[in-house]
């Protein structure tokens, strides 16, 4: 069985723990970051779990913190639902290539932190996606299986994948229209996976609410590029870390909704940038679904059977005091 491990703060001290029932046994060593306990904590944390001994606190007498810490490197894979890609102008197949991308991890947040935003973004979008924990150095090409995928993923979190789109589209810029703090909310639960559990990561129901409304509900059995080939191809180009965060793609739902020419023009480096602000702003602001100041997300990842559950993540919409252009 997997544990649900939390990174917390209570009266400003930061602690580590698993959660069992409506309360956190508190490990009693002290961790700098989720790399630091890979390598050294998850042995205490199952001992604690087992023995239930020791420092108890409540759910609800904690500040939840992103089990991911920084520096970490944040990639995230692009257009990896069938659902997604229509709605975004794109044919609805698995492509030839797995578009890749990556995310400040300055913009990491808590599961209950409030999303900021910025006050000239005024299409401000939501995507629901399950995170993989990488939990091995990755320094050159490896092969993975579905039978060795537990020697480099240590486990799951919810990642909200909070896009500024009249930045990332009209701008072409994914890292600044993503990268915004707060833009990551990260939780609350590190799902820390047992080997014998790996096969679970292709069927986990994900689901994301504004005001209580079902906007996002698919499940990842319905991945195009698997968390297997990706970690595969990544290995290739780049570098990988205990602690390191892969994000694998939303599903369909979110609020941008564009047809294959508008998304032609927006992403035509040829169109002036004038012709794309007022293609995605008379397109998209009539649409209605985006994130307005006050607006509260909610998004939940678990199994069917609910013996894997990443937890549930709420999050508010609230405006920026700062202008930043």
């Amino acid at each position: 069985m997997g544990l649900q491990i939390v990174r917390f703060e209570k009266e400003n001290v930061e602690r580590w723990g698993v959660v069992k029932g409506d309360h956190i046994l508190v490990l009693q060593d002290t961790y700098s970051s989720l790399a630091q306990f890979l390598d050294k904590g998850k042995a205490e944390a199952r001992k604690l779990y087992e023995q239930e001994n020791g420092e108890k606190v409540s759910l609800n007498e904690v500040t939840f913190l992103s089990p991911v810490t920084t520096p970490a490197r944040i990639v995230c894979q692009g257009a990896n639902y069938s659902s997604h890609r229509a709605e975004s102008g794109l044919e609805a197949n698995k492509p030839p290539f797995n578009l890749i991308f990556s995310k400040a991890d300055s913009s990491l947040c808590g599961a209950y932190t409030e999303i900021i935003r910025p006050a000239h973004v005024q299409l401000l979008d939501y995507e629901i996606e399950l995170g993989l924990i990488i939990g091995s150095e990755i320094t050159g090409p490896v092969e993975v299986t579905e039978e060795t995928l537990h020697q480099f993923v240590a486990g799951l979190v919810i990642f909200n994948d909070v896009s500024a789109r009249d930045v990332q589209l009209t701008q072409g810029q994914w890292l600044r229209g993503k990268s915004y703090r707060t833009f990551g909310p990260t939780g609350p639960y590190f799902y820390l996976l047992d080997q014998e559990e790996m096969p679970s990561i292709h069927d986990l129901e994900i689901k994301l609410w504004v005001n209580d409304e079902l906007r996002q509900s698919a499940n990842t059995n319905q991945l195009l590029f698997k968390p297997a080939e990706t970690i595969i191809e990544l290995s290739e180009i780049m570098d990988l870390s205990k602690g390191d965060l892969i994000v694998t793609g939303t599903t369909g739902g979110v609020a941008m909704n564009l047809s294959k020419e508008e998304m032609s023009k927006v992403s035509n480096l040829t169109t002036p940038y004038e012709e794309k602000v007022k293609v995605m702003l008379e397109s998209q602001l009539k649409l209605g679904n985006y994130l307005k100041d006050g607006d509260v997300i909610r998004c939940s990842i678990k199994s069917a059977d609910g013996t894997i559950d990443l937890g549930e993540q709420v999050n508010k919409v609230v405006p920026s005091k700062v202008t930043v252009s």
